[in-house]
């Protein structure tokens, strides 16, 4: 008994073995390779390899499918949110159309889920009517703790087309902080060589930022932060090696017992498609407009 599929556009270009193990089975390799060998599965009645591109409306044709799946199944927990939680979440939308979202995403939770996180943006979102007829795709990413302007696209097409324009640094985004000290106003641009560890590997990385001191006083500095390049923690990594550490942050800080929240907003984000100019804002929240007021006398 043979099942049928068909290719959608998400995955137009893809690897057949790609696109096999996201929607069929996580076979190991060498499986998948043996049932193409033995006409187990074929792509518009042909025999393919592994490394084909699978197109548009391709048709799959896979022979005893139910056995490939059940004794290959992956069952993966996702985070369920209640009903409160995904009307919430309607309030963080900055931009809805066919092919991305932009949210002003909230301080406290991850976009992804991980091993210390359960609860994250994607598993919410995906559950709202933003994505009645699609999926989030992941094309950047904020850390857990910091808030701000972040783009979720709906579609394979645009998650290739925004992760292009990031690698490529025509997406421009723009930081604010609070950061621990008074920074002088002299102080332009950051360059680093910030160092990463990949099991145990040592991996040395250029980080390059603007920096504009917009208000400080003896105790704090309130900052504008534009990244040109994107490497993990950077502009935590950054203000902590001048001996500004963002306010609120336990990694690269001494902690900071008056207060919990990281003091980071990604505060606009702006590119361009199809010469259509796009700039988006998401205003920072009631904690740091408090700590700014309460704490930073001018």
């Amino acid at each position: 008994m043979k099942s049928k599929f068909v290719v959608s556009k998400d995955y137009n270009d893809t690897r057949f073995d790609r696109w096999f193990k996201q929607n069929i089975s996580d076979l190991p390799q060498s499986l998948l390779e043996k049932l193409i060998r033995k006409n187990k599965i074929k792509v518009n009645k042909k025999k393919i390899k592994t490394k084909y591109r699978v197109k548009t409306n391709d048709i799959i044709e896979i022979f005893n499918f139910e056995k490939i799946k059940h004794k290959n199944k992956i069952v993966i927990n996702k985070y369920k949110p209640t009903e409160k939680e995904k009307k919430i979440y309607g309030d963080f939308i900055i931009e809805n159309n066919d092919n991305f979202i932009v949210i002003n995403k909230p301080m406290g939770i991850p976009v992804q889920s991980g091993t210390k996180s359960f609860k994250n943006i994607v598993d919410i979102l995906k559950n709202t009517k933003y994505f009645n007829n699609s999926k989030p795709y992941i094309v950047h990413r904020l850390d857990k703790e910091t808030s701000g302007v972040m783009i979720i696209a709906k579609n394979r097409e645009y998650a290739q087309l925004f992760t292009s324009l990031f690698r490529i640094r025509k997406i421009h985004k723009l930081y604010i902080a609070v950061a621990h000290g008074s920074i002088s106003k002299k102080l332009q641009i950051m360059k680093d060589d910030l160092v990463l560890y990949e099991k145990n590997k040592k991996i040395i990385q250029k980080a390059i930022s603007y920096i504009k001191v917009l208000k400080s006083n003896d105790q704090y500095s309130f900052v504008e932060l534009k990244p040109i390049t994107g490497r993990k923690h950077q502009l935590r990594k950054q203000l902590y090696n001048i001996g500004h550490p963002v306010v609120g942050d336990d990694k690269y800080s001494i902690k900071n017992k008056k207060h919990n929240n990281l003091l980071l907003h990604a505060y606009k984000i702006k590119f361009m498609i199809n010469n259509n100019k796009y700039n988006f804002q998401a205003n920072y929240g009631i904690h740091f407009k408090n700590f700014i007021k309460n704490n930073i006398k001018f």
